[in-house]
């Protein structure tokens, strides 16, 4: 692409409604020129930050950095979300080409030297320049940032360095690439009844919709998408099918040819490996937690080893419990991975007479979505209302205005909840803009936080609603826990906006918020049933609450495999064989043979596409301690909604960004810091 082709204002000047921006406005064909053009305008204000002849102060060095790269930050938020959330061919050949790109241009600004001499000046001097704590904190980070880019490597290793994280971009891009392309390519047609036994209506409906949605109308489609394998096996009375698709689905980036993923992962696990010992650190998980709450491996190995001890044991006596009901049936066969899910819905059904079938049709995504809302107004005081004929960036996107208690527009949020062949799977918040408070170069003062959320719920067929499990529920309420913390920062500076916290504290405030979905009160008002809108009924909610802990050992074996191999991974010396090094690890925390990983590493996106969750998939369970800790707080009042702690919870974690340190953040909003105990009572995995 040459650098005459005309560029599309609407990448980067944002018309559409309160700043969004004009997503029918833009063609794929706009996005290589735009990063282009951007890249060499990033570039311009960082050599003009760096060469300035005046000495370096905050304002003309930090405050600078802060405002630079508008442009590049408009272009990508919009790319990346089309690659992420609705993508094709065209954008996938480009995201192999951006990728190292954006790497190879952040490594040339991170080993600028005199831009760091610059920010180096500063940190030395912090103590005389009389910041605040927000300042000096993005002070801070953006002069380790600056060291972790190798600022401090000599030429050689730099250059090295930069070739690492350009080929790791690249790696991982394709990565996600061959997840999407298997999970796309599978698909297993039904039509016999015998092949359909055991599905509830809502299952086939919505496995009709898929069919039809693929040329099949009259059919019945089983794919690989969260919202519909997993009720598949829940329900399937066929366990010659259950095998089937269950293999398909744990096969994902391990089937040979193109789409392989084994490969891929070896060459990551190398360069991240060389990577840390460039920086000098001991391994690439060192690297990572240097600047967490964790801080060391032998920290999250602590953690996950204290827990899988209990889950293990817990999914022991799960297991047996399954096959008793297997023996029941007149079967003769163990516990398979495939067989998990069908006898433990039987054993839930047996145990506390309810199953997920019964629950489904009173949890409708609608209004599960406004129950979200209520109880962001109830603990922070905030509304939203949908703004209907707004084009975004897929049809199915719906955008809603964020209000305070004043009527004051706070921020925009989309939702985006569908599952489609054009989507990775997952679910996942992000922005197109983070709130701030600095001036930018076209006069805004601060900017208004565009924060999205992206699920994969099945589509239900043509004039019926939307029914989710409570597992689908929970991640609904998981996300906008996540866009919470990014609409209501009250930050002075972009890079500690919303979500610019540790990895191991950024999961917080989303899975806090899982809890205020099973709150009796907000179950009574939005789990009305979708025919006849009936609440729930009493006896039916005290089952689903007494059963919260039901199949938990599977559940936190599941995770907690994953946690523990992605550790191995990245601590090991040598990792030339990972599936090996897989089944080793495995191997050596008795992995029981009835269950799987929650991602099995060919199609561990979390970990190996990017690197944002690599050497970091324990976080969930990190921040699990203190969420678990934190509504107990809550309970301690005796109301989920106490304005005390709400103002306390709003003021100290989902407010302040990472403005200043977490473990400060948690102590200001609860006034200590949390044992596991919490946590493992709600697991029911307590002593």
């Amino acid at each position: 692409m040459t650098t005459s082709t005309p560029l599309n204002p609407a990448l980067t000047a944002w018309t559409g409604h309160e700043g969004l921006p004009r997503f029918d406005l833009v063609k794929d064909e706009d996005f290589a020129p735009a990063f282009d053009a951007a890249f060499r305008e990033h570039e311009a204000e960082i050599d003009a930050i760096a060469e300035n002849p005046a000495a370096p102060t905050f304002e003309n060095t930090i405050i600078a950095l802060e405002i630079a790269g508008d442009e590049l930050s408009r272009v990508s938020s919009i790319f990346w979300n089309k690659a992420g959330a609705d993508t094709n061919e065209t954008i996938q050949a480009l995201e192999r080409d951006i990728a190292p790109k954006m790497s190879r241009h952040y490594s040339k600004i991170g080993m600028n030297a005199a831009l760091f001499k610059r920010i180096d000046t500063l940190w030395e001097g912090r103590a005389g320049l009389g910041l605040d704590l927000e300042a000096t904190r993005v002070l801070e980070r953006h002069w380790k940032g600056f060291v972790k880019s190798g600022a401090k490597l000599a030429k050689p290793e730099q250059e090295r360095l930069a070739a690492i994280n350009e080929k790791l971009a690249g790696l991982g891009a394709r990565f996600g690439q061959n997840v999407l392309a298997d999970e796309k390519s599978w698909v297993l047609f039904l039509e016999s009844e015998e092949q359909l036994a055991g599905l509830p209506d809502f299952l086939r409906d919505a496995m009709a919709a898929v069919a039809e949605d693929r040329g099949q109308k009259g059919k019945y489609a089983v794919t690989l998408s969260r919202s519909i394998i997993e009720p598949f096996l829940t329900f399937s009375d066929n366990r010659e099918l259950r095998e089937q698709a269950f293999r398909a689905w744990i096969a994902r980036g391990e089937n040979g040819g193109d789409t392989d993923n084994r490969g891929l992962i070896a060459e990551m696990l190398a360069l991240r490996a060389e990577k840390a010992k460039l920086l000098g650190y001991d391994n690439f998980a060192s690297l990572k937690l240097d600047d967490t709450m964790a801080k060391t491996p032998t920290a999250v190995n602590g953690l996950l080893m204290q827990v899988w001890e209990k889950a293990v044991a817990r999914a022991r006596e799960e297991e047996a419990e399954l096959a008793r009901l297997v023996a029941d049936e007149g079967r003769n066969h163990d516990v398979m991975p495939w067989d998990w899910r069908h006898y433990a819905e039987k054993l839930r059904a047996e145990k506390f007479n309810f199953s997920e079938g019964e629950l489904k049709p009173y949890l409708q995504l609608e209004k599960i979505i406004e129950a979200c809302f209520d109880v962001a107004k109830r603990l922070f005081g905030i509304t939203a209302a949908e703004k209907k004929g707004i084009a975004a960036y897929h049809p199915d996107v719906r955008v809603f205005e964020v209000k305070d208690a004043s009527g004051k527009l706070v921020a925009l949020f989309l939702g985006d909840y569908f599952a489609r062949s054009s989507k990775r799977s997952g679910a996942w918040m992000s922005s197109f803009q983070s709130q701030h408070k600095l001036k930018l170069k076209n006069g805004a003062e601060g900017e208004l936080p565009i924060i999205y959320n992206v699920c994969n719920f099945a589509k239900p067929a043509e004039g019926k609603p939307a029914l989710l499990s409570l597992d689908d529920a929970r991640t609904l309420f998981h996300e906008f826990g996540h866009a919470l913390h990014g609409m209501l920062s009250n930050v002075t500076y972009p890079s500690v906006s919303g979500t610019g916290v540790s990895r191991d504290f950024v999961e917080l405030p989303s899975q806090l918020y899982e809890h205020w979905l099973t709150v009796p009160e907000i179950l009574k008002r939005y789990a009305v049933h979708y025919q006849t809108g009936e609440p729930m009924p009493q006896a039916l909610l005290d089952k689903v609450l007494a059963a919260r802990t039901f199949n938990s050992g599977f559940a936190t074996v599941e995770f907690t495999s994953s946690a523990l191999v992605d550790m191995a991974y990245h601590t090991a010396a040598v990792t030339a064989e990972p599936m090996a090094l897989e089944a080793k690890k495995l191997d050596e925390i008795g992995m029981p043979k009835s269950i799987v990983m929650r991602h099995r590493s060919p199609h561990f996106l979390h970990v190996f596409s990017g690197d944002g969750y690599s050497a970091g998939y324990y976080s969930y369970m990190w921040s699990e301690v203190l969420d678990a800790d934190a509504f107990a707080a809550f309970e301690e009042t005796g109301n989920a909604f106490d304005p005390a702690m709400a103002a306390r919870l709003k003021d100290n974690i989902y407010s302040v960004g990472g403005s200043i340190d977490p473990e400060d953040a948690y102590k200001a909003f609860r006034g200590k810091l949390p044992s596991p105990d919490a946590m493992l009572a709600k697991k029911g995995l307590a002593a």
